[in-house]
């Protein structure tokens, strides 16, 4: 029983570092998620839901819900996969689910690591 804990242990801890690891996405703190999508055009996309958006979101941003079964539909319609996509939400965990489907789809990301939360000022 033990062996068997440890390997399904071993196993989890495998699984996690790969996707943490994945080459395609690359997760940067709020001061170096400003400075990248300030200097150029980029593809910056707020994962939450739209009354989260509503609410608050950084000028420019185009949302498409993570969470809403058509996701991979809208993201492959209103994002180009040639340029990397700057993805955000509330904490980083939506937006790190929605990094590893883009990623899928022949993406390279920018997630902002903590989210809207930890971005110093947001435009509305």
């Amino acid at each position: 029983m033990n062996k068997i804990k440890m390997f399904l242990g071993a196993l989890l801890g495998s699984a996690l570092t790969a996707c943490a690891q994945n080459e395609n996405i690359t997760s940067v703190d709020a001061k170096a998620f400003q400075s990248a999508i300030t200097k150029d055009s980029v593809q910056l996309v707020d994962v939450r839901t739209a009354g989260e958006y509503a609410t608050r979101h950084i000028l420019y941003a185009v949302n498409i819900d993570v969470l809403q079964p058509d996701f991979k539909e809208k993201a492959g319609k209103m994002l180009d996969n040639s340029k990397p996509a700057y993805v955000y939400c509330r904490s980083g965990r939506r937006s790190m689910t929605a990094a590893n489907i883009l990623v899928g789809m022949g993406f390279k990301v920018v997630n902002l690591k903590g989210g809207i939360e930890s971005y110093p000022v947001t435009e509305k």
